[in-house]
């Protein structure tokens, strides 16, 4: 009988309700390990549950704001409890903002991305890093974005957290390399998630990203789930300090083309930086 990657072990997932983070939550799960899903809509996380407990695995919920400290240290200790310690976190949960060119970028909505995206995940790393390392080590994988490789235009402050949390990766990676702790972070491209439904099927945005993508489509959530498993698992015991594309080559190319909403958003007149007051 072959071992699954990740019996006996326990993994929390952030953002773990929807999308990729319930595929991954699901794979670790298939692959036995006890999983800890939270975000904030309970109807979202217990759905991606009840698929889990259908299919013979092992996972509880905790409705929780990542933002908010209090609320992570509260699911890494339920994680903790119910895993019968902590081995492995997937901090998914993330997400940007409105549409603009940065001279048209409120500062509020510029600062709410960071705290999203950049402050959650130190937050888990905080709190998740000593029971990794009571553990004997662990593995911490973050959750980056084609657009902290190469650029997104309009996209304000998503990038800037994208590139921010790779650099996070590589310095808790030298920090917790004693404790036997790795961290590495994953960089989808384009992913059909519920947050791209918005975006139109063969449309000019939805071209844009497929023409710049060297294999031609579109990725899938279990396409980052398979290599979020990988991650959790012993198979990669000697990778740390890393970012990994799963983007179909897209970040060799160019970043998306959104023009066509932005111009929805603003008149040609206050996009033109030299009309900015």
């Amino acid at each position: 009988m072959t071992t699954r990657s990740l019996q006996s072990r326990s993994v929390i997932v952030t953002g773990g309700g929807t999308g990729i983070g319930a595929a991954c939550a699901f794979t670790a799960a298939e692959e036995g390990a006890s999983v800890t899903i939270c975000g904030r809509t309970e109807a979202k996380l217990e759905a991606t549950a009840e698929r889990i407990r259908s299919a013979g695995g092992s996972v509880t919920t905790v409705v929780a704001d990542v933002t908010v400290e209090d609320d992570v240290a509260r699911v890494v200790d339920r994680a903790a409890e119910f895993g019968g310690g902590l081995h492995g976190v997937v901090a998914n949960a993330g997400g940007g903002g409105g549409l603009a060119p940065y001279h048209l970028q409120a500062e509020s909505e510029f600062v709410r991305v960071l705290h999203l995206n950049v402050v959650s995940t130190m937050l888990c790393i905080k709190h998740a890093v000593p029971h990794l390392a009571r553990a004997g080590g662990g593995s911490f994988v973050a959750m980056s974005s084609i657009a902290g490789h190469v650029t997104h235009p309009n996209f304000g402050a998503y990038p800037v957290a994208k590139a921010g949390i790779e650099s996070m990766v590589k310095n808790a990676a030298d920090e917790y390399g004693s404790a036997k702790v790795r961290f590495n972070a994953i960089q989808p491209g384009f992913t059909t998630t519920e947050v791209m439904e918005g975006i139109e099927r063969g449309g000019p945005v939805w071209a844009s990203y497929v023409e710049n993508t060297p294999l031609g489509d579109v990725g899938h959530p279990e396409d980052i789930a398979g290599v979020a498993r990988f991650l959790l698992s012993d198979e990669s015991r000697w990778i740390t300090g890393q970012t990994i594309a799963v983007d179909g080559g897209h970040c060799l190319r160019a970043g998306p083309d959104y023009s066509v909403y932005v111009g929805m958003a603003f008149d040609s007149a206050a996009l033109d930086p030299r009309n900015a007051r």
